[in-house]
């Protein structure tokens, strides 16, 4: 009996001791509430900034989240929430000078290779002036997923966005790389014509004084 009892405080202690680190890190996390799928709170050391759900018409296609380093996260932690238009600039700027600004995108309804890698490259193509650079972005993404026949539910397609250029990933299966196009890239997703207004929202609520 003692034995058991031993047993009972050992694994209550054990559950004390996990309890709180599990709870931690799943408030770190953050939920997409359009399509209720999860981002973890850090990306290959980079800090989750905000996300957001792309939508066309009332179908939600896919959620992204935009990672980046500690340094463009805490470059607009002093603005208030209220100055978004300032925040969103700030961000933008901080962004230019940072290694490397991560958007990944986790897919909620199914689309097709070609289709998916044309629509990128339009919202990117207006934003840029290399138009090679757009054309190779788009081949790296239908090849990406074609190779896997359909960006279905569940698929995750990566964007590394460096002075270098824009690397694609696949299911966690590296592709490419199109020069260039960092600033356009980014631009997708902060600027005033952003493909994902919800992500520009949650990036001034999650990293802005409140």
């Amino acid at each position: 009996m003692f034995a058991r009892l031993k047993n009972i405080f050992a694994v209550s202690a054990l559950l004390v001791a996990v309890l709180p680190e599990a709870v931690g890190a799943a408030a770190a996390a953050m939920v997409d509430t359009a399509t209720k799928i999860e981002f973890s709170d850090t990306l290959d050391g980079l800090s989750l900034l905000g996300v957001g759900v792309r939508k066309k018409g009332p179908i939600k296609v896919y959620s992204v989240g935009m990672y980046s380093g500690d340094d463009a996260k805490s470059s607009i932690a002093t603005i208030p929430k209220s100055d978004k238009k300032v925040a969103l600039s700030t961000l933008r700027k901080a962004i230019k000078t940072t290694d490397t600004t991560t958007f990944l995108l986790k897919m909620n309804f199914k689309v097709g290779a070609e289709k998916m890698a044309g629509a990128i490259a339009e919202s990117v193509a207006p934003r840029a002036s290399d138009k090679s650079a757009v054309e190779t972005l788009k081949k790296l993404i239908l090849d990406g997923v074609a190779a896997k026949g359909a960006a279905s539910p569940g698929t995750t397609l990566r964007f590394d966005c460096s002075a270098v250029g824009v690397n694609v990933s696949v299911d966690g299966k590296n592709v490419g790389s199109a020069p260039g196009l960092c600033e356009a890239f980014c631009d997708v997703y902060l600027d005033d014509k952003a493909v994902s207004p919800a992500l520009r929202d949650s990036c001034v609520e999650n990293c802005c004084q409140r």
